[in-house]
């Protein structure tokens, strides 16, 4: 009996060692969750006036460029996909991002805001105001040519948006000014149309008045006439 049991393989330390495969799958899914991670903080830091810097994409990208990236940036950061606390927040800029671009009014508004920028900052570097991106000339730059074009972007669209706001806040006003116009306008007629009304509620008591007051008149001349005869 004792021969039997001693005869029994027993499980030996090495086989519950996790294999080489096993380690190699487990750090792609900490570097694959680590960049999920970087991926978030990059969305959250972008500018958030400019789309295509949340959406990390070019400005010369097709419409079916920009659905593929978002695509791509929005499954890779979902929320169900990393525990990064601030992933939802990252999720609705990119939708947001995209939203703006597919809608070709405000893609053009905000295109020829950074087109402004572009043409700005190739005066300032002594270049034509046809160079391209993709130009050698833009190539070695310092600080680089697409770092230099955000952060001018980034001046221009915060001084368009401080425009708007100041539009908005003065259309508002006027609106504001213009409503208490109106409203004073209403309320005068209210008060003149009080006051047609207590005037025809008492005209009856005048009329009376004013015939006793004419009838008493006649009465002192009678009585006048009778002492003088």
């Amino acid at each position: 009996m004792s021969e039997a049991s001693s005869s029994t393989p027993q499980p030996t330390a090495s086989s519950s060692k996790p294999s080489a495969d096993d380690i190699e799958r487990l750090l792609a899914r900490e570097a694959t969750a680590f960049q999920r991670e970087i991926e978030v903080e990059r969305i959250l830091k972008a500018f958030k006036l400019n789309a295509y810097e949340i959406l990390d994409i070019s400005e010369e990208a097709t419409p079916e460029e920009i659905k593929k990236k978002y695509r791509q940036l929005s499954l890779f950061i979902h929320p169900d996909k990393t525990a990064h606390p601030r992933a939802p927040d990252a999720f609705d800029l990119l939708k947001k991002a995209e939203s703006e671009l597919t809608d070709k009014t405000k893609r053009d508004e905000l295109d020829a805001v950074i087109n402004q920028a572009r043409l700005v900052l190739l005066k300032t570097l002594g270049l034509p105001t046809t160079t391209r991106d993709d130009d050698p000339k833009l190539k070695n730059l310092t600080p680089p040519w697409r770092q230099q074009l955000l952060a001018q972007s980034k001046q221009f669209l915060i001084d368009e948006e401080v425009r708007r706001r100041k539009a908005v806040k003065m259309n508002l006003a006027n609106e504001g000014l213009e409503a208490r116009k109106k409203e004073d306008e209403v309320n005068a007629k209210k008060r003149k149309a009080e006051e047609d009304a207590r005037w025809e509620e008492n005209r009856e008591q005048r009329v009376g008045n004013w015939r006793n007051f004419a009838a008493g008149s006649k009465k002192k001349k009678k009585s006048k006439v009778a002492i003088l005869g």
